[in-house]
């Protein structure tokens, strides 16, 4: 057991050790740390304990060394981590060092746990797909011809990723509001989010022309993070055409600030998600690599101060695992660098309450969603809360990613 109190429903038990970046008003350099219960280890107070290859790495001020290190170097931190944390450990026997590197998570400030180079969007729930296919395209149409051939995904903009708790501002953008007349200029009127996950890659960087192979693949995964891709539906449909998102997706991309390792996650992996038709040679692996994480999605109005839970979903909803998504973005020969970021897109379940989005909750602004104290939402309101949360549980055992928030603040008016 942990010498470190892990109270009774904590995402953060032993069992998880969960990598974020963090700093205090005391020592407000930003440092690399684990979760452990209400508590953070600072790895850079503890560095001596760890080989002296991977030192560096953990005294540094963001993840990314210690992702380029590898697998082995993961395990070895993990393992290390564990039995420092465990009763009758030299940490534990020592109280002056625990003062130094034991820090409460209510005196931390959490940082973006990386510096993100690249950030991949996909569009791998086929609950979402079909959805949003359904209502504007019909259910004849719904998935387009390419969807169960290959994992499909865009660019997104790293620079506009931020950690849970960062402010969200309705943006301004084009739309057009009525079909076949000009398009008009303003604030978002379908401001929405997008509860997604995503995770980090890891591994010495590759060079352009080659590829990770989905054998390969799992070794690349250095952790997940939870995820809200904030998304201007209004802005989004009049400008995808013909290249795909732009500005509805750039004005923000909110993450949690805990890294959930994969190692943490096996006790709750489950089968892959069927796929018809088999797909391409170098997208099949046998592998199991999708996880019952539960997930779910709170509104919380300013006015009320009440959160209600307008969503309840789960990862295992996913058509495309994480390594079908790394080998088809490198089948071109596209390097990857520690650091990438790479999300799953919107993750929708088949019951109406599992929907992603409020898209889809509301089924296109038709059907209003209730809240707490008798407000509806059709979409998002300047000063609303949305709080993302994930988690994994088999009645013993609880490892979870903590919350995902953020507020839309209003749109800044703009000077014409």
């Amino acid at each position: 057991m942990s010498f470190v109190p892990v109270p009774q429903g904590s995402d953060f038990p032993i069992e998880n050790l969960p990598y974020g970046v963090f700093s205090t008003t005391v020592k407000p350099t930003a440092r690399i740390g684990v979760a452990i219960g209400d508590q953070i280890l600072d790895l850079s107070a503890v560095a001596q304990f760890y080989p002296e290859h991977v030192r560096a790495a953990l005294g540094a001020t963001v993840l990314n060394d210690l992702m380029a290190l590898g697998c082995d170097a993961w395990k070895e931190v993990r393992r290390i981590t564990r039995d420092l944390l465990l009763e009758g450990s030299a940490l534990h026997k020592d109280a002056a060092l625990q003062a130094e590197a034991l820090v409460a998570q209510a005196d931390a400030k959490m940082h973006l746990p990386a510096n993100i180079g690249d950030y991949t969007d996909f569009y791998s729930s086929i609950h979402h797909a079909t959805n949003v296919g359904v209502m504007f395209r019909g259910k004849e149409n719904a998935l387009m011809p390419n969807w169960k051939h290959l994992p499909v995904g865009y660019h997104g903009r790293a620079s506009s990723v931020v950690v849970s708790g960062t402010p969200i501002r309705r943006p301004y953008g084009q739309t057009l509001p009525v079909e076949g007349a000009d398009p008009a200029f303003g604030p978002c009127r379908l401001f929405d989010f997008e509860l997604e996950m995503a995770f980090l890659v890891g591994g010495p960087a590759t060079q352009l022309g080659d590829r990770v192979s989905v054998a390969e693949a799992a070794n690349r995964v250095f952790g997940f993070v939870l995820m809200n891709d904030w998304s201007a539906r209004d802005i989004q449909k009049w400008e995808y055409v013909p290249l795909g998102p732009f500005t509805a997706k750039n004005l923000g991309t909110s993450i949690s600030p805990w890294v959930v390792p994969v190692a943490a996650l096996e006790p709750f992996l489950v089968d892959n998600f069927p796929q018809d038709p088999q797909p391409f040679p170098y997208l099949r692996h046998e592998q199991k690599f999708n996880f019952d994480i539960k997930l779910e999605v709170d509104i919380k109005p300013k006015a009320t101060g009440v959160a209600t839970t307008v969503c309840r979903s789960n990862y295992r909803n996913l058509y495309w695992t994480a390594l079908q998504q790394i080998a088809h973005h490198t089948v071109t020969g596209c390097n990857l660098k520690p650091g990438d970021l790479m999300a799953s897109g919107t993750i929708s379940g088949d019951a109406s309450d599992s929907f992603g989005s409020m898209l889809e909750l509301s089924w296109k602004g038709t059907k209003p969603v209730p809240l707490a104290g008798g407000e509806t939402r059709k979409f998002l309101q300047d000063n609303d809360e949305v709080i993302v949360r994930g988690y994994c549980s088999n009645g013993e055992l609880r490892i979870g990613f903590g919350s995902c928030s953020g507020v839309v603040l209003p749109a800044t008016p703009f000077d014409e």
